[in-house]
């Protein structure tokens, strides 16, 4: 089978499609023949070395933690109602043995694996599983009641554009940021009151909920900027660390607000988490937004296009 990865750490250029041997499904597991794998930040983080992915002797590195196609193949011993055939999605962790879902075939345990909502292409059903499963850990954590206000920043982005989603699905009132460009974005995706996004943002949210909001999800990163914005005793759950994270818990902790990371990770395996989001998507309370798609001996210009910055959903890597 064919993969895109990497022999040594660098920039997109080191990025190629490379032969490997095709696995074959264990018991429990099934084989997905990717369609579609989605671009995410983290896969960046792989291919530059900043992450936790080493390279392993003469195997490469194998990014990508979203994928989304056919199965077609079953191993013994299956426990869902999944079958050759059958149009799925699933996360991938890339830093298991066989790398992540930049390739041909992909083998996973049946309990990562989930049908494709349906009507949803390959390409659109593989940007729901990492982000999606993201911003809904991230809305767990924070345990928010109905009618309780939400901030989320980011919101145009991926994880954000969940989030907001999620939050009005949730019964949550919510306020998001977006730069001018992006407003009608992200009113489009439910958000009850738009603030321009900047430097200034927390000032923004103070200005439409004046108490401070009872707890935000910040895909944007921002950190201890963000914490005027919400009231003493909130919450904030942020999707990975700040460069200085030290005093951003320092800061929380004077005003007794909780600091919540919302890893992935953590949702690993949790094929009940993946089905309510796909659920979601069916429900019309979730959209599946692609940014661009590229062959798979183009994946070098998708990680530079999403190193650029300014891209709305998600790059897409596809295989024939």
């Amino acid at each position: 089978m064919k993969v895109v990865g990497l022999r040594r750490f660098g920039g997109p250029e080191v990025l190629e499609v490379i032969d490997l041997p095709t696995p074959h499904a264990g018991h429990g597991e099934v084989r997905i023949r990717v369609q579609a794998a989605a671009v995410n930040p983290v896969d960046t983080l792989i291919r530059s070395g900043t992450s936790a992915v080493r390279l392993n002797g003469s195997r490469p590195a194998i990014p990508g933690l979203d994928v989304a196609g056919v199965v077609d193949e079953v191993g013994p011993g299956l426990t869902t109602e999944l079958a050759v055939g059958d149009q799925v999605l699933a996360m991938v962790n890339p830093t298991r043995p066989d790398g992540g879902g930049y390739a041909e075939f992909v083998v996973l345990p049946e309990t990562w694996v989930v049908r494709a909502p349906a009507g949803a292409s390959a390409a659109e059903a593989a940007t729901l599983p990492a982000n999606g499963l993201t911003a809904l850990h991230a809305l767990n954590l924070l345990n928010l009641p109905p009618g309780r206000v939400l901030a989320v920043t980011g919101a145009a982005g991926a994880v954000g554009g969940y989030a907001v989603q999620l939050g009005k699905a949730f019964g949550l009132r919510v306020y998001a940021d977006a730069a001018h460009k992006d407003r009608d974005l992200v009113t489009s995706l439910g958000a009850d009151v738009v603030v321009e996004r900047g430097d200034q943002v927390a000032d923004g949210f103070r200005a439409v909920a004046p108490n401070g909001v009872d707890a935000a999800v910040d895909a944007a990163v921002l950190g201890a900027s963000l914490l005027p914005a919400i009231r003493d005793g909130g919450a904030v759950a942020y999707v990975r660390g700040h460069r200085d994270q030290t005093e951003y818990e320092r800061r929380a902790a004077s005003r007794r607000i909780t600091l919540m990371p919302a890893y992935v990770h953590e949702y690993d395996g949790q094929r009940a988490k993946l089905n309510q989001l796909r659920q979601l998507v069916d429900d019309g309370r979730l959209s599946l937004r692609v940014a661009d798609r590229f062959p798979a001996v183009e994946a070098a210009e998708a990680h530079r296009l999403l190193e650029k910055g300014g891209v709305r959903g998600r790059l897409i890597i596809e295989f024939p």
